[in-house]
């Protein structure tokens, strides 16, 4: 970690971190995993405070947030959009300046990337990116760790995400897979391919890396695949489009049938969760055995404490 900067760094999306130091987080957040199994208690975050902001519901972002920090002696506050004058009465600027005055840092989950980056350059303490509409950096950290702890080294290897290509998941492993080296193919309807500027954001990404990063409505292209990914059908504030996505990517379910088609006995289904089980993915597939959603769930908690520790230099 020496030969990295991390201190006082913010997390907005994974464009912003080389291969190198995504690499190294990995790694830290690695031994952070095996540290907590050794039961020794650990005070790197005593008398450090951490501001959680919360416009969308959570589960595990808040909990792996909460209790990475908390456990560590660090004292997390829960807010609200209803708590706190997120751009209401108040200016987004503003909020952000005051809660940089009283916090060690500050995540915020959301809707506008935009607002996670203007606490990010108004508050002066790391932000982290706990989920936007355009990006979920931390889920895609635990996803890569998740894959490794399964497959080995994650470069070279095929991850294959199947529905919608567009959102926040889709997106975010899309940019870490092409700066890690990770073969990633989107198997989704054409309607809902991610956008063209995140796709030649990522072109010279992925040339660097040797990644191959692929869009296609052909669910025959998971062949070969050492994992395949699914998410929701319809994201938190696209509700309103549940009829018209349930039509679009029925042929897109993750079921047994689906698995079988990469061809590899071992190939592991991942998921973000939550889930709804019998839409996007069938439950034989999520709670079978050859499912990680829940190890990728635990992982949330140690990508996230490694984060933080490298980023509020308490290591």
């Amino acid at each position: 970690m020496d030969s990295f900067h991390f201190k006082g760094r913010s997390l907005l999306s994974w464009l912003d971190y080389t291969d190198g130091e995504i690499r190294a987080l990995l790694n830290l957040s690695v031994r952070v995993k095996e540290e907590g199994k050794t039961g020794k208690v650990r005070r790197r975050f005593a008398g450090k405070t951490l501001a959680l902001l919360f416009e969308k519901r959570s589960t595990r972002t808040r909990c792996a947030f909460e209790t990475a920090f908390g456990e560590e002696g660090g004292h997390p506050v829960f807010l609200s959009a209803a708590d706190i004058q997120l751009g209401a009465k108040e200016s987004l600027e503003d909020t952000a300046r005051v809660l940089g005055r009283m916090f060690s840092a500050i995540q915020f989950r959301g809707f506008k990337q935009s607002t996670v980056e203007t606490l990010a350059a108004c508050s002066g303490v790391p932000v982290y990116n706990g989920l936007t509409d355009s990006f979920h950096p931390t889920q895609a950290l635990a996803d890569i760790m998740t894959l490794e702890e399964n497959c080995g080294p994650a470069e070279g290897k095929k991850l294959c995400f199947v529905g919608d290509g567009r959102n926040n998941v889709a997106r975010s492993l899309m940019v870490i897979c092409a700066k890690l080296g990770v073969n990633f193919t989107i198997v989704t309807p054409a309607a809902l391919n991610p956008d063209w500027d995140l796709v030649e954001t990522c072109a010279p990404l992925s040339a660097a890396s040797g990644a191959k990063i692929r869009f296609t409505e052909n669910t025959a292209e998971l062949e070969g695949a050492d994992a395949v990914y699914t998410d929701v059908w319809t994201s938190m504030g696209e509700e309103d489009k549940k009829a018209e996505r349930m039509e679009l990517l029925a042929p897109y379910q993750v079921n047994p049938a689906l698995m079988a088609k990469t061809g590899k006995a071992g190939a592991i289904f991942l998921h973000c969760l939550p889930a709804v089980k019998g839409e996007e993915v069938t439950a034989d597939v999520i709670d079978g055995p050859l499912s990680r959603a829940w190890d990728q769930a635990e992982n949330r908690k140690h990508t996230i404490k490694a984060i933080m520790l490298a980023t509020l230099d308490c290591l």
